[in-house]
C-alpha cells in the first residue's frame, strides 16, 4: 500500500513538457585560438552551453552541470551590473528552460538581482529521470555552481520555488542557515497531501515540506492563492530582502 501510494505521489509530481522547448548546442570556441567547442568550462563538471529556440542576451551564460546522482542538468545564469542579490529559481510543473527564459530575463531585470534557474534531471535538455532525490542533487549542484564560479555568498543568496519547485528549495534552505530569505511559490504541503487530506506524516511520502519548513532559519516568504503572506520563521519577522 505505502509503495502504491508513493508511487502515485511521484507520478502526479513530475510533469516534464514534452518535447522539450529549447534545444542545447556546445559553445563555440571565441576565435581560432579559443578553446575546442563545448570545452569552456568553469569547476568541475559545470560546462558552458548554447540553448537553441531562445533569444540571445549578452548578461545570460547557459550551463550544464553535473549532479552527485549522476545526471546533467542545464542552467541559466542571467547578471545584472552591480547586483548584490542573487536568486536561485526553481520552477513549477509542466515548465521547463526555455518557457521560463523570458521571465527569468525580465525578473533578473526588474529586481536587479542576478538570477539562476534551472530544468531538473528529466526536464528539458537535462539528463536522467525526475524523482525526488534527483531534485535534490539538482539544486544542489546549481548552489555549488553559484558558489564556486559566481562567486555568490550564501548570505546574498534567496532561494525561490514554485509548486513541485517548493520541494529541493525547502530541502536546501533547511540545511542552509545564512540564507538572506527564502520564497515559496504556492508550494505544496507534501506529495501525499496534494491528494489525500492525511493529517500525519509517513514514510513513503515525498517532498515533506511541512517538516522541513520548520528547520528554515531565515526570513520565509509564502505566496498562494493570489494571497501574500509573511511567514514568520526563527524570529525574523519583518526583515527586509534589502
Amino acid at each position: 500500500m505505502g509503495g502504491v501510494t508513493s508511487t502515485v505521489a511521484a507520478r502526479f509530481a513530475f510533469f516534464p513538457p514534452s518535447p522539450p522547448s529549447y534545444g542545447i548546442e556546445p559553445l563555440p570556441p571565441p576565435d581560432a585560438a579559443g578553446a575546442t567547442a563545448g570545452e569552456a568550462k568553469g569547476e568541475e563538471g559545470s560546462v558552458v552551453v548554447e540553448l537553441t529556440g531562445v533569444p540571445r542576451r549578452a548578461n545570460v551564460e547557459a550551463r550544464r552541470l553535473r549532479t552527485k546522482r549522476g545526471t546533467d542538468v542545464v542552467a541559466v545564469y542571467a547578471r545584472q551590473t552591480g547586483a548584490k542579490l542573487t536568486l536561485l529559481y526553481s520552477h513549477g510543473n509542466a515548465a521547463d528552460l526555455g518557457q521560463m527564459y523570458e521571465l527569468f530575463v525580465e525578473l533578473s531585470a526588474h529586481l536587479n538581482v542576478n538570477l539562476m534557474g534551472y530544468d531538473y534531471s528529466g526536464y528539458g535538455q537535462s539528463s536522467g529521470k525526475p524523482s525526488e532525490q534527483n531534485t535534490y542533487a539538482d539544486i544542489e549542484a546549481v548552489y555549488r555552481c553559484l558558489i564556486e564560479t559566481y562567486a555568490a555568498s550564501e548570505e546574498n543568496i534567496i532561494l525561490y520555488g514554485q509548486s513541485v519547485g517548493s520541494g529541493p528549495t525547502l530541502d536546501l534552505a533547511s540545511r542552509l542557515p545564512r540564507l538572506r530569505a527564502v520564497v515559496v511559490h504556492s508550494p505544496i504541503l507534501s506529495g501525499l497531501r496534494v491528494m489525500y487530506p492525511v493529517k500525519h506524516t509517513y514514510w513513503f511520502d515525498i517532498y515533506k515540506n511541512i517538516d522541513k519548513i520548520p528547520l528554515v532559519s531565515c526570513p520565509v516568504l509564502v505566496i498562494h492563492l493570489m494571497r501574500l503572506s509573511t511567514v514568520l520563521m526563527g524570529g525574523h519577522c519583518g526583515n527586509s530582502l534589502k
